[in-house]
């Protein structure tokens, strides 16, 4: 497929004692750099139409659910025409699999009303606008910025909340705190790439029930308090 991107589910949570010192941003994102230069996220998608879907699909569901479910579907339907010609019934067959996908059907036939009456069928590339679209809230629309526009945009999905407060590096109590504070501190050269490194460093390393202090790239730089020692 032409790529993948990254997301999840908003909000959630992290253990232990939060921290208190504040993290070095540049080592910290400069670390995760190194570790992985170009680093891509897991929902497969087409161009920037099946990324919205696929995005919008994954809201409490997982990256590979969402791309079994998706590899057929985008093969009839990978565009706002395709979409309504299959119907909604039929988007039902192929994603009910997925978590809400009554919901999540109904929002996608929508959506794509809306992207063929208002948008002349094209994805628009603003964030604003996308919000107005059917099943879009700020982090699907930040996810759909920053990978099919390339745009500086962070989105606090579960495992970015998670690694935001408990490193220290950017503690929030609802995500829209630590997307603000993840603005202010991530520096300008790594904010196009933020978004990807701290999810997979959350999903397969500052892991929710047991985090993997001891193989972790910036394990000195973060304030985490409940780190073993050895």
């Amino acid at each position: 497929m032409a790529g993948k991107a990254c997301c999840g589910l908003p909000g959630g949570h992290y253990t232990a004692a939060m921290p208190k010192r504040r993290v070095d941003a540049e080592a910290f994102f400069r670390r995760l750099a190194a570790a992985n230069p170009d680093p891509r996220g897991e929902l497969d998608y087409i161009n920037p139409y099946t990324l919205l879907v696929a995005v919008v699909l994954s809201a409490q569901a997982t990256d590979a659910s969402v791309n079994k479910a998706t590899e057929p579907l985008f093969k009839i339907a990978d565009t706002p025409q395709k979409m309504l010609a299959l119907g909604e019934d039929r988007l039902k067959d192929y994603i009910r699999t997925i978590g809400l996908y009554n919901t999540k059907a109904r929002n996608i036939i929508r959506l794509s009303e809306m992207l063929i009456r208002d948008h002349g069928g094209v994805v628009p590339q603003d964030r604003e606008v996308l919000q107005t679209l059917p099943g879009v809230g700020r982090k699907t629309a930040n996810v759909v910025m920053n990978v099919a526009f390339g745009a500086s945009t962070i989105a606090v999905d579960t495992h970015i909340f998670r690694v935001g407060n408990r490193s220290g590096l950017a503690p929030g109590k609802t995500p829209d705190e630590v997307e603000g504070m993840l603005e202010k501190r991530v520096p300008e050269k790594y904010k196009r790439n933020a978004h990807h490194w701290l999810i997979l460093h959350g999903r397969y390393v500052c892991k929710a029930r047991k985090p993997d202090c001891l193989n972790c790239a910036v394990s000195d730089l973060c304030a985490y308090r409940g780190k073993p020692t050895a």
